[in-house]
C-alpha cells in the first residue's frame, strides 16, 4: 500500500496538528520529519485515552486519529506501527507497546522467546492516518523497514525495538544511527515522506 489523500473540501489554514500519542520520543521524531510542514504539532491531551482494540494496525491508526481530531476539534495524525518478527509468526505486532510493561522488559521478552533460533528475520510497519477536524479520514499512508533481531542491544538512541532491530540495508540498529540515517529508512519515516506533499498542500 502506498498512499492515498481522500477529498477534503478546500484547503484550510490550520496551525495546529496533533499527534495521537503520548510518547514524546515519538513527537520529537515527528517534528524533525514534518519540519517543512506548517503547523504545530502537539500531543494529545493527557487527558483523552484511545483504546487500541483495532484487528489491524491500520484500524487502530483511524481510530486514534479520528477520536483525537474529534476531541480537539484540529487535524490529527497517528500511526500505528510495530514490529513484526517471522520466527513468531509475526508477533508482537499490533501489540508491540503491549508486549511488556516497558521498552526494556518488551525487549527482554523477545530476546528470550528467540533463544537458540536462527531465523531472526523481522520488519517495522507504520500506518499512518490524518483525519479532518470532524473525524473523517484525508490521507492514509504506510511502509515497511526489514531487517533482523540482533543478539544484544546495540546503540543508546532512539526508544522502543530500536536497539534490537538491524536494518538490512546499514547494519545499523535504529538505535545506533544519527536522524538523518534513520529518518531516510525508518518505517515511519518512509510513511510520512510519502505524504508531506499532501500535509503541504492542506496546510498551505
Amino acid at each position: 500500500m502506498g498512499s492515498r489523500i481522500y477529498k477534503y473540501g478546500n484547503k484550510i489554514r490550520m496551525k495546529n496538528l496533533y499527534l495521537a500519542s503520548k510518547n514524546k520520543g515519538k513527537i520529537e521524531e515527528y517534528k524533525k520529519l514534518l519540519a517543512g510542514v506548517n503547523c504545530k504539532l502537539l500531543l494529545q491531551p493527557e487527558s483523552l485515552e484511545v483504546e487500541e482494540d483495532g484487528l489491524t494496525f491500520r484500524d487502530n491508526a483511524i481510530k486514534k486519529a479520528s477520536e483525537v481530531s474529534r476531541k480537539t476539534n484540529n487535524f490529527s495524525i497517528a500511526d500505528d506501527s510495530g514490529i513484526c518478527i517471522e520466527a513468531l509468526g509475526g508477533k508482537p505486532g499490533i501489540y508491540s507497546s503491549r508486549y511488556a510493561e516497558n521498552d526494556q522488559k518488551r525487549i527482554e521478552r523477545v530476546l528470550r522467546e528467540l533463544d537458540g533460533v536462527q531465523n531472526r528475520s523481522a520488519f517495522f510497519i507504520a500506518n499512518i492516518c490524518i483525519c479532518s477536524p470532524n473525524g473523517e479520514v484525508i490521507i492514509e499512508s504506510e511502509a515497511k523497514c526489514h531487517g533482523n533481531i540482533i543478539l544484544n542491544p546495540r546503540g543508546k538512541s532512539g526508544f522502543g525495538y530500536d536497539p534490537i532491530f538491524e536494518e538490512s540495508s546499514t547494519r545499523l540498529t535504529f538505535a545506533e544511527m544519527n536522524n538523518d540515517i534513520k529518518d531516510s529508512c525508518s518505517h515511519r519515516g518512509k510513511a510520512l515522506k510519502k505524504i508531506i506533499p499532501d500535509l503541504i498542500e492542506i496546510f498551505s
